[in-house]
């Protein structure tokens, strides 16, 4: 609701008035139900994968590597989940262990669980990328959404070109 809403509740008695700021874009980042025309369109929080493997800053990245199990990748995050960066399984392939923060590569692009599956798609593709990070509008991590995932869900939706 907007300062001047809030500021009229006020006036009429009540009492704990929040100005909610964040609005629909969280309203999509926590997951809720979608309507309206394009309520249908497929996005990337759709097929974020929560299972991504994390670690702090501070860990030791000796050891990390075989908690990737299937995945290259694993998330650099704080302890509430912003993300700080990425250390991919190459990186941690040729460490001699040390802090994560060391080995990480700092503010990778993440996008916002609304953003359209097909245009993650098109910048996936044009920069040869196999995973993105999705994050909520404070920066934590919802989940990370693979390149293949993605281009199944598009081919397979009505408007998907493939």
């Amino acid at each position: 609701m907007s300062p001047r809403a809030a500021c009229r509740l006020e006036t009429l008695g009540f009492h704990q008035v929040y100005d909610y700021v964040a609005g629909k874009m969280d309203w999509f980042a926590a997951g809720l139900p979608r309507e309206g025309t394009k309520a249908s369109t497929d996005r990337v929080g759709d097929h974020a994968r929560s299972d991504v493997p994390t670690a702090a800053p501070d860990d030791d990245s000796g050891g990390l590597e075989a908690r990737l199990g299937d995945w290259d990748v694993c998330v650099v995050v704080t302890d509430d989940r912003v993300v700080l960066g990425i250390v991919t399984a190459e990186v941690l392939a040729a460490a001699d262990g040390g802090a994560v923060a060391a080995l990480m590569w700092e503010a990778p692009t993440t996008y916002r669980p609304h953003t359209a599956t097909e245009k993650v798609v098109a910048w996936m593709r044009e920069r040869d990328k196999t995973h993105v990070l999705v994050t909520d509008p404070g920066g934590h991590l919802l989940g990370v959404a693979t390149r293949s995932e993605l281009e199944s869900a598009t081919a397979s939706s009505p408007s998907g070109s493939g």
